[in-house]
């Protein structure tokens, strides 16, 4: 490709060059590049513009299976594939099951034998219903050589550039534009226990509307359908959900005795992988806005992950209970959830439990909330460390502390064990 082979557009008032990159694989893809209006008509002749397409402004209009690059004198910038799907042929089944060997040696060992058809309808949905809602996928593994990445390399490889990779530290970043009309959010190697993280994961996760931003550019809102896949080396650890959340589907991957050939001969295989999920029919149906239901993708590895967090929020709670009932000399504690949360977060700063929480610990044990508001004892945190006595009016749990001195272990003052 040369200056003169090279498609040209106008967007708006900007001009724009269409060029097939070389990659580092020895092929190559089609980017676009900001092109002045100056440029062109200095190496192809002014007349020249006057052949050059234009559009009124860009749009994303996700499809796979019957994309438009041209909507109504908009450019779409959402990326069609890069292979071809035969959606009209009679095509044999099992000819193609056949086809499909590395492809369903690679499904089963992300999804299991258990979850291999709702891994199916998971890559179905995102090839043939690219807006519908999908919980977070999450493949975790303390095990090495296990193959998540490669499931997250192969989504890259079928969506190309509607996919994009990110990492968590730079999740929070405020310059997002590059997230703009992606179908994917491939973020490797997550541990954070920042809480703006999760909320900003599970937002991003259910939102049809977002707002996008370029570095000295204003902010600007866009159509959201961004799916959400994540793998991390701590499964019990790498995010802190709640024993409610429901938009989480955790795999624990096993993992595999590597093969130097088997990228290569899986992604071979995605051509004929396409035809064949085009051809099949959902094992599920919708019925959640994000198609599956919590018990669909309820696993093991998705409870290790909220006992774990459970855990760490009873030892937060117990702690600043056990502060006050020593500092106080006393054993009936009078306290409302508001005020554990407060405490939590000058001890405990990014990681400190929310108000929700230390209710769901303190109703977990039995205690019940006044029956109204009422003058009463609480307590606070005060900066230098210091447990202080304050008259409060409202409700409040009164904990017998008795109760959970149980799950402290004698021998060890600075651990609980629950």
């Amino acid at each position: 490709m040369n200056l003169e082979t090279a498609e040209y557009i106008r967007v708006g008032t900007m001009f724009y060059a269409l060029v097939e990159r070389p990659t580092i694989s020895n092929s190559t893809e089609k980017i676009m590049i900001p092109w002045s209006k100056e440029t062109i008509s200095n190496d192809l002749g002014k007349e020249f513009l006057l052949q050059v397409k234009k559009f009124f402004s860009f749009i994303c209009i996700p499809s796979h299976l019957s994309y438009s690059r041209e909507i109504k004198n908009f450019y779409n910038i959402y990326h069609p594939l890069d292979y071809k799907i035969d959606t009209g042929s009679q095509i044999d089944i099992k000819k193609l099951e056949k086809k499909l060997k590395y492809t369903f040696i690679h499904l089963r060992h992300i999804f299991g034998d258990d979850q291999f058809y709702l891994g199916l309808d998971y890559i179905k949905i995102l090839l043939e219903k690219p807006t519908q809602i999908l919980p977070i996928l999450a493949l975790v593994s303390n095990e090495r050589e296990t193959g998540k990445s490669l499931f997250l390399k192969y989504l890259r490889k079928i969506f190309s550039f509607n996919a994009t990779y990110t990492f968590a530290e730079t999740f929070l970043n405020n310059f997002n534009a590059d997230t703009y009309g992606k179908l994917l959010l491939l973020v490797e190697e997550t541990k954070s226990d920042n809480i703006q993280f999760v909320e900003k994961l599970k937002y991003l996760s259910t939102a049809d509307k977002n707002t996008f931003e370029k570095k000295g550019q204003d902010r600007q809102e866009g159509d959201s359908f961004i799916k959400i896949l994540i793998t991390s080396n701590f499964e019990t650890s790498f995010v802190k959900i709640s024993p409610d959340e429901t938009r989480f589907w955790v795999r624990k991957i096993p993992s595999i005795v590597k093969d130097p050939e088997f990228e290569s001969k899986l992604f071979q295989e995605i051509p004929d992988f396409l035809n064949y999920l085009v051809r099949i029919p959902y094992s599920t149906k919708r019925q959640t806005r994000m198609w599956f239901t919590p018990e669909q993708i309820r696993t093991q590895a998705l409870l290790n992950l909220m006992n774990n967090e459970n855990d760490s929020t009873k030892y937060k709670v117990f702690e600043i209970l056990r502060e006050i009932h020593e500092n106080f000399d006393i054993d009936r504690i009078c306290i409302a959830p508001k005020e554990l949360a407060l405490i939590s977060k000058k001890i405990h700063n990014r990681n400190f439990i929310t108000i929700n929480e230390a209710r769901n610990v303190l109703k977990s044990f039995g205690f019940e909330p006044s029956s109204n508001s009422y003058k009463y004892i609480g307590y606070d945190y005060l900066s230098h460390g210091e447990f202080v006595s304050i008259d409060r009016v409202g409700r409040y749990y009164t904990v017998d502390f008795s109760q959970i001195a149980v799950f402290f272990d004698e021998n060890d003052e600075s651990n609980v064990t629950i």
